[in-house]
């Protein structure tokens, strides 16, 4: 063989190895069965070296028993190396095609359907095609995973497919931000300020909560929540709420509704007005204590500032004097409920 021929074979054989697929974990290769074991199949795969193998663990519920010459497509359960050959399945091909499927739903931006199976730290794990998928806290609607979300259906964004490293991501604060797009409009033309409507609490957080009213999340501010002092909306709500708001304002331009709870009530400085007067002792129980003062609840709803300067005539610390619970007798020095205003003393209450 000359040397131009030997160069020429050479050529030949690394160009034909260049076409060869290299099979990696999670494809789906085609390939005929040649032979049946006692465990299991024989199966040979274009490109591959060797022989691959099926085990018949690894049959489709479909597919009892293989026929020599079968053509099938396969799932790569274990890719080929120098000493060992490649690991096919049969039941897996499903599992790929729902990898396939939500790779493509990640690629166009399609919103799918999950159903939350359990929370754990961090997020919530959910059922997709028969594959679990995983929810970070930061990408759920509510921020925080909660119980009432186990066994419900909810619309996701896949962020994430990897079935080679069986890495399934979603979001539903993505799909539901979408939903809003398309939604919002329609609803806020749909709305009116003082209107009293019913949705769900989706979110809560330091400042208020968010709740869901047809499809658009409107903003409860924790000053809405109770006429009473409240240290955190979650004393008062609980994901998943369901709860009737007054619409107190709507902003077109920005495309948000403020919403409040406590108007839903009687608004309790318009119920004390001629019920209290300046000079009445009454009796309230301490609701704050602060360096300048205590904050005392004389009626449900109405919190009056005791200022330290009332306490005494001698310089005291409130923190010595009034804790959170305490009941005590103050003095209504100054009344103007309009303003929802009212100041009070213990110093100047007249000795029986």
């Amino acid at each position: 063989m000359t040397t131009a021929e030997k160069t020429l074979d050479e050529f030949e054989q690394l160009l034909e190895e260049s076409f060869a697929k290299s099979n990696s974990v999670a494809d789906i290769v085609e390939g005929t069965v040649i032979k049946k074991e006692s465990e299991g199949y024989l199966v040979s795969v274009k490109g591959a070296k060797m022989e691959a193998f099926l085990s018949n663990k690894e049959l489709s519920s479909d597919v009892e028993e293989l026929e020599i010459g079968d053509v099938r497509e396969f799932y790569v359960l274990k890719e080929e190396n120098n000493e060992d050959s490649m690991i096919l399945s049969l039941k897996r091909i499903a599992f790929a095609q729902a990898w396939a499927q939500l790779n493509d739903a990640k690629i166009q931006g399609d919103t799918i359907l999950a159903k939350v199976v359990s929370t754990v730290k961090g997020g919530v794990l959910v059922d997709v095609a028969d594959l679990k998928g995983f929810i970070p806290s930061s990408q759920l609607r509510t921020g925080t995973p909660f119980e009432g979300l186990v066994d419900t259906k909810i619309e996701v964004k896949v962020l994430e497919a990897d079935p080679k490293k069986n890495k399934l991501i979603l979001s539903q604060r993505q799909a539901v931000a979408e939903q809003r797009d398309q939604v919002v409009d329609n609803v806020l033309s749909s709305l009116e300020e003082e209107q009293i409507v019913s949705g769900n609490v989706v979110r809560i957080t330091d400042f208020g909560a968010f709740v869901d009213i047809n499809g658009i999340d409107g903003l409860l501010p924790i000053s809405e929540i109770s006429w009473q002092r409240i240290k955190h909306p979650s004393d008062v709500l609980t994901l998943g709420d369901t709860i009737e708001v007054k619409i107190i304002k709507i902003d077109n331009e920005l495309k948000r509704i403020s919403l409040s709870l406590k108007r839903m009530g009687e608004n309790p400085w318009q119920q004390i007005e001629g019920q209290f007067e300046e000079g009445q002792v009454v009796k309230g129980t301490v609701n704050k204590v602060t360096t300048f003062g205590a904050f005392i609840n004389i009626f449900p709803g109405v919190e009056a500032l005791l200022p330290v300067a009332e306490m005494s005539d001698e310089n005291v610390n409130p923190f010595n004097l009034f804790k959170v619970g305490d009941e005590v007798d103050v003095l209504i020095k100054k009344f103007t409920p309009k303003e929802h205003r009212i100041a009070l003393s213990t110093k100047d209450i007249p000795s029986a």
